[in-house]
């Protein structure tokens, strides 16, 4: 570093050229005309430009007419080398999202366990089909009340505290199911509702999560990997519920991946922290460059704030972009329950495929999920880097996630046998991932001091639509007597929902501070 120097003031923009011996770091002494004055002394309260190299200041101390200044350069973020593959999937943050990816397979496999229980269940107990539709949805009750005050919860305490809580209570939860199911109707709906609130922290966490420890060129990714245990839960919670059935009784399951949550959260709590900078476990190199990745790709910005008051909940819901984002997550929930609810029973009714190759054959999908989730994420951050425009990045990924399942669900309506549905079953589920590269990294793009909040507003949006059609489904196949009906009406609102996506989306940042 060198010794301090006084540089001249060149404009109000505070645009000034750097030393000669200047290398990654220096601090200065800039004085300024009497006339002049500094919007404020905080870290960081302007830019400066040295070349095309953003300079980030720190405000050390002021003396008469000077101002004492530290800097460093974008240079410097430059010297630091782009990770290779080895080094990337090795690092602390790959670390973080494989547990944030466990907990969610762990999230949705103890909610699908019922998908698999409600055939047996309703045999025993004589209910209809549209009685069974209305026991899965209570998990949707509990889910439509904790998305909001969870997003609130997860901007106020921070992503690593609130999954801790929430995965521990609903591992507790999916234990106390088998008790609860021979005890009454009542408390097996209470309990899944509980189940509900709980999980319904889980991907706000998630996307708080990687919002601080990815850089923007790679949130994609990093997204796509934690969705991939997600949708893998589907598949493991769909292909091992009949087999621990069959081995443990009916709810055997339960009790297997209840205990998993539980040791789950021993895990996170001990060994992951909430941001890279508290981090005992992470490298210099790896620090360094997440920081002067978001340093480089987001400005002075650096961090999103976290929010400390109290929402601006109108403000938020007066932006179209906002809107976009509650659509597409309606229809994303509206699908995936659906889906995720009726297969195996779609299977069992229109192929005559058992319950062991129902639950198989739905898995699969899940599977398929899994894999091109994370690679509409490389593709997605692949865009990104090479000069694509976030917005038209967004509603790319978004469009592949909307008008590719609804094709396949017409497809899926025209399928003779149950491999061929399967296939474009696992065809409509595998082009849905791709918008989680879409309206899911779009939370953090519009509003990151709000991602949590605005998570919640979407999901609880989402919530609904997943009741609607969760329930609507039952009472559609008594009414008009077919599947394939509900499907092309599905496939319908998919279409809608690219229309309206890619009308009113953005990927710029969106300013919900202004009351104007």
């Amino acid at each position: 570093m060198t010794s301090p120097a006084t540089l001249q003031y060149l404009s109000p923009t505070s645009t000034f050229r750097k030393p000669n011996s200047f290398n990654r770091q220096f601090v200065f002494n800039l004085k300024l005309p009497s006339n002049c004055k500094l919007a404020s002394n905080n870290h960081n309260c302007f830019k400066s430009f040295t070349a095309n190299s953003v300079v980030r200041t720190e405000f050390l101390n002021r003396s008469n007419s000077f101002w004492r200044i530290r800097a460093s350069s974008s240079d410097d973020a430059k010297s630091v080398r782009e990770e290779r593959f080895v080094e990337f999937i090795t690092s602390e943050r790959v670390k973080v999202v494989a547990m944030l990816a466990l907990s969610l397979a762990l999230c949705n496999a103890d909610r699908v366990v019922m998908s698999v229980a409600i055939v047996p269940l309703s045999l025993s107990h004589g209910w209809r089909q549209s009685f069974a539709g209305v026991v899965q949805s209570s998990f949707l009750w509990g889910y439509l009340i904790s998305p909001i005050a969870g997003g609130t919860l997860v901007d106020y305490y921070g992503g690593k505290l609130v999954m801790a809580w929430g995965v521990a209570l609903w591992s507790m939860t999916t234990l106390l199911t088998p008790w609860a199911a021979e005890a009454s109707l009542w408390a097996l709906l209470a309990v899944r509702m509980l189940l509900g609130i709980a999980e319904g922290v889980a991907l706000p966490c998630m996307n708080n999560m990687i919002a601080r420890w990815f850089p923007p060129t790679e949130r994609s990714r990093a997204v796509g990997l934690a969705m991939a245990g997600f949708q893998l839960g589907s598949a493991i919670g769909l292909t091992l519920s009949p087999i621990l059935m069959s081995q443990g009784g009916l709810f055997g399951p339960f009790v297997i991946f209840g205990l998993s949550g539980l040791l789950w959260v021993l895990v996170w709590v001990s060994a992951t922290s909430s941001t890279p900078e508290r981090s005992r476990q992470i490298s210099i190199h790896e620090l360094r460059y997440i920081q002067n990745k978001g340093q480089i790709h987001t400005g002075v910005e650096g961090k999103s704030k976290t929010s400390k008051g109290i929402p601006p909940f109108r403000r938020l819901l007066s932006k179209l972009p906002t809107w976009s984002i509650i659509v597409a997550n309606a229809m994303h929930s509206w699908g995936f329950f659906v889906i995720l609810s009726w297969m195996p029973i779609y299977f069992k009714t229109i192929y005559h495929v058992d319950l062991r190759q129902a639950a198989w054959f739905s898995a699969i999908p899940w599977s398929m999920m899994a894999l091109t989730g994370y690679f509409a994420g490389v593709l997605s951050d692949m865009m990104i880097q090479r000069g694509i425009s976030v917005t038209l990045t967004r509603k790319v990924m978004q469009s592949v996630g909307f008008f590719g399942p609804g094709f396949a669900l017409i497809g899926l309506t025209t399928a003779p046998s149950p491999s061929i549905a399967s296939a474009w079953l696992t065809l409509a589920v595998g082009l849905k991932a791709f918008s989680h590269c879409g309206f899911l990294v779009n939370l953090q793009e519009i509003a990151p001091q709000y991602s949590g909040v605005l998570h919640g507003l979407s999901n609880t949006a989402g919530t609904f639509a997943a009741i609607i059609g969760t329930v609507g489904a039952g009472f559609f196949v008594e009414l008009v007597g077919s599947f394939k009906g509900f499907l092309l009406l599905t496939a319908f609102m998919y279409f809608s929902a690219a229309v309206f996506w890619n009308v009113f989306s953005t990927g710029q940042r969106v300013n919900f501070d202004d009351s104007t």
